[in-house]
């Protein structure tokens, strides 16, 4: 399609051209980077099935404590399985339980914040239930409720949901109290309009900048907090690669393989890394408060 045509079409010519708030994050040197980071992580896991040059279990005892090299980019264990398969497939679950403990809490924290932030008599027994569970640190709880549960991935959901669902709750009510005492909500409200529509088609939508920073950086605290879980034998099945597991298996020999914790450590610490300067970036871009543009 030609310049001319294009010129000629402005419906489709507004749809191609990015927005300005497209235009913002991608002048954002924090967007960028998180960007290039977590995506190259995401990426990689992503097509672990595909590019894992063997099974992440199979065992090879002819060839453990391989020094990392051309043959073993990094190295091999104890019991010679290859390292590149249980990083690929240890982020792999990682992003998953991530992506499940974000899920959860874009609908439960949704739900109970902009019933606390716009309904004034739930406010109250909702944000105590709230202050209760962040009054333990977020790790201690989720150790607690895993310890509680019998480990398992799905133990690892539910006690990392629990932890920051209240937070995310948090965010978004204050954002509602804010939102709606604006005119518009106001006159939508005189205009005989209900409490779900209000919510719904005037609130929630003004109340996404915020929220989409929170789970960001809720996606991060999963991820470490994962690894923490599955370090101390709460989280995944030990057949199962995980970046926590990997560090817990490599500590005995770190003296002489100190690769087995130096590369799962390096892969969360370049996740949480992209994933912090995302929100960042978001966060600049998003909040209008902030007057950022880098």
């Amino acid at each position: 399609m030609s310049a001319a045509d294009l010129a000629g079409r402005p419906g489709l010519l507004a749809r191609l051209t990015p927005g300005p708030a497209v235009r913002r994050l991608l002048r954002n040197r924090a967007f960028v980077a998180g960007l290039l980071l977590f995506g190259t992580v995401a990426i990689l896991a992503l097509l672990a099935p595909w590019i894992s040059p063997t099974d992440p279990n199979r065992m090879a005892v002819r060839f453990r404590f391989r020094e990392p090299s051309w043959d073993f980019p990094f190295g091999t264990d104890n019991l010679g399985r290859n390292m590149v398969s249980r990083v690929l497939w240890g982020g792999r679950l990682s992003l998953e339980i991530g992506l499940w403990v974000v899920m959860l809490n874009a609908v439960f924290g949704v739900v109970l914040g902009a019933a606390a932030g716009y309904f004034r008599r739930l406010d109250g027994p909702l944000m105590r239930i709230a202050d209760a569970l962040m009054a333990f640190p977020a790790v201690l709880l989720a150790i607690g409720i895993a310890a509680a549960l019998g480990p398992s991935v799905a133990t690892v959901v539910i006690a990392l949901s629990v932890v920051y669902v209240p937070r995310t709750a948090r965010v978004l009510r204050a954002s509602v109290m804010v939102v709606r005492e604006q005119d518009y909500v106001q006159a939508a409200r005189a205009a005989g309009a209900g409490d779900g529509r209000i919510l719904f088609r005037h609130i929630l939508p003004n109340c996404m900048a915020p929220l989409i920073v929170q789970l960001s950086f809720v996606f991060a605290y999963a991820i470490l907090s994962e690894a923490v879980l599955s370090f101390l034998g709460l989280g995944a099945a030990p057949t199962t690669p995980s970046w926590g597991i990997l560090i817990a298996e490599g500590r005995s020999y770190i003296r002489e393989a100190a690769w087995l914790t130096v590369v799962p450590g390096v892969a969360i610490a370049t996740t949480v890394l992209g994933l912090n300067l995302l929100g960042d970036g978001l966060r600049d871009v998003l909040d209008p408060r902030l007057k950022v543009d880098a």
